[in-house]
């Protein structure tokens, strides 16, 4: 090996061991502080988690949350237009048990950094395939599995950097990103209807099947839009087995969605008086809303 060449192998280890040493430090800034034993002392910037099932698909975040303690944050202590860990310590990690979708990408299931480049007008949001990108040196471009541009909004003042999930519906929720006066909402999906009717199609051909399984297949099915017949004989099934005020009314739901108003209405007042009985307000007004929208269609 040349004088050369050697010198070269050693500033690639001593670059690569740099990069191990840092990594390690992240994930020992990361730690809870009582892994560390009974003289510990408290994070700055503490370890958070939050998790939210969206569809039928896990997803986790685990940051830390640095707080702004009196300073301008974005644009200062977080400078525009450049790399962001999206957090402080070390990298944000978002990991996915199932395929999910942000900002129209698709993501396989698995672990990723969540890197930000943070600007006063679009965010850019990026996953990377590298889990530990803990500072801009170590990321590379090239591992990138989605990118997406998000415009800021301003929001009421928030101490400590915030990840939280909003708009949770059917399959669909927003990543949050809140601090000082910025939120960002990062769209996520994760398509579950599909796995779902096989999961149904399983439940339903078990030796036991019970009304509130057929009252569950029934009620999503009404919810999605999908399988209506179907569904109609599901519910027709579990209130003959076990009449409850709530499968009642999804009866009533899947008659008007296959086109009989006139039975709707009349398995609606049913459930209408069976809420009453029980004292359920809030199917007391489902099914008096129905009967009113049901009428004016006859």
């Amino acid at each position: 090996m040349t004088l050369a060449a050697a010198g070269l192998a050693v500033a690639v280890s001593a670059q690569q061991l740099a990069r191990t040493s840092a990594t390690a430090n992240a994930s020992a800034m990361r730690k809870a502080p009582q892994e560390f034993g009974a003289h510990s002392l408290p994070q700055a910037s503490p370890l958070g988690k939050v998790e939210q099932v969206v569809g039928l698909t896990n997803v986790s975040v685990e940051y830390s949350r640095p707080s702004a303690k009196g300073r301008k944050v974005f644009g200062d202590v977080v400078p525009y237009g450049v790399f962001w860990r999206t957090g402080a310590n070390a990298s944000t990690k978002i990991t996915f048990d199932d395929m999910a979708i942000i900002g129209g990408q698709k993501v396989k299931p698995g672990t990723y950094s969540l890197l930000t480049f943070p600007n006063e007008g679009a965010w850019l949001v990026v996953l990377n395939s590298d889990s530990d990108v803990n500072n801009a040196d170590a990321y590379d471009e090239s591992k990138n599995v989605a990118t997406i541009k998000v415009e800021p909004k301003r929001t009421e003042f928030t101490e400590t950097f915030t990840i939280s999930f909003g708009n949770v519906v059917n399959d669909a929720a927003t990543l949050d990103l809140a601090w000082e006066n910025t939120k960002v909402s990062i769209p996520l999906e994760a398509p579950s209807t599909e796995q779902a009717l096989r999961n149904i199609d399983t439940m339903l051909a078990g030796r036991e099947i019970k009304p509130a399984h057929l009252h569950m297949a029934a009620r999503f099915c009404v919810d999605r839009n999908v399988r209506l017949k179907e569904a109609l004989e599901w519910a027709t099934r579990s209130v003959k087995e076990d009449p409850k005020f709530w499968s009642v009314h999804t009866l009533a739901l899947l008659q008007a969605a296959n086109g009989d108003t006139k039975a709707a209405i009349a398995t609606a007042q049913r459930s209408l008086e069976m809420a009453k009985e029980a004292k359920a307000d809030a199917y007391v007004k489902l099914n008096e809303a129905k009967i009113a929208e049901w009428s004016g269609k006859k």
